[in-house]
């Protein structure tokens, strides 16, 4: 019975969500813009990310590159190693990961905090004020998201090849410039085009899902955490869907 109550409760809230975002399409290009509002939010979901991320990038670039050593040297192909992490992470695992920990850590805190306005009345507060509690704290909040993911994830992909190449220096003697050399010369720029380009939609399913949950939450203290935790869940496992549809799209527009 739990299971079934489960289900339906993820199938209400991506019914709920969907029509909550067609009213942000509606509302987002609607003047006036709070564009203050969005540089703020910026930097509060995105800037403070930054230590993390950078944390995870290189950690993803370094174990990539040590445990990818030894299997190449099967073969004889070590000299593929730094064009192997830089496809890897600039195609997949720094977009994916990158959005999943973004996920955790801004999908959670805006559901939380529009989630407390929400059981405190504050959002009601707003809408008695002639003040549009939807533009002010979700177009805001959504828009921030969308534009802050694609730059955290040019920054882990930096970083996770800086990563790879302590793992490379570890394993074989080759120089920082002839490692870049050997990157430049294995990735295309329709390489860096789905990688970036996805995580537009991450950082928007993110902020969407965040504040969906957050400004629709009730029961007080109880309602917050759930639309906190429940946030980070659905925004984790549509950032896979999505992912896994996107993928194969890249495969058809770019077949290489």
């Amino acid at each position: 019975m739990k299971f079934v109550e489960n289900i339906k409760y993820f199938f209400s809230v991506i019914g709920g969500l969907t029509d909550f975002t067609i009213r942000f399409f509606l509302e987002v290009f609607r003047p006036p813009y709070e564009i203050s509002e969005i540089r703020k939010h910026m930097d509060e979901l995105g800037v403070k990310t930054f230590s993390i991320v950078s944390v995870t990038g290189f950690i993803i670039g370094l174990v990539l590159g040590m445990q990818s050593q030894p299997v190449l040297a099967r073969f004889g192909a070590e000299m593929f190693l730094p064009g192997m992490i830089a496809l890897s992470v600039i195609r997949e695992l720094g977009p994916a990961l990158t959005a999943l920990i973004f996920a955790g850590r801004v999908g959670s805190g805006i559901g939380a905090e529009l989630g407390s306005m929400r059981v405190t009345e504050q959002i009601d507060a707003m809408e008695v004020s002639a003040v549009d509690p939807f533009r002010f704290l979700v177009v805001t909040r959504v828009i921030a998201t969308t534009l802050m993911l694609p730059l955290l994830t040019i920054y882990v992909d930096f970083i996770a090849i800086l990563g790879g190449y302590v793992a490379v220096i570890i394993t074989q003697n080759m120089t920082f410039p002839y490692y870049i050399q050997l990157i430049l010369d294995a990735i295309r720029f329709s390489d860096l085009i789905p990688g970036i380009s996805k995580t537009f939609v991450f950082g928007f399913v993110v902020g969407i899902v965040g504040s969906y949950l957050g400004f629709n939450a009730s029961k007080g203290t109880e309602g917050v955490g759930k639309a906190s935790t429940t946030s980070v869940v659905i925004s984790s496992l549509l950032i896979l869907l999505i992912d896994s549809v996107l993928v194969r799209l890249t495969l058809i527009i770019f077949p290489d």
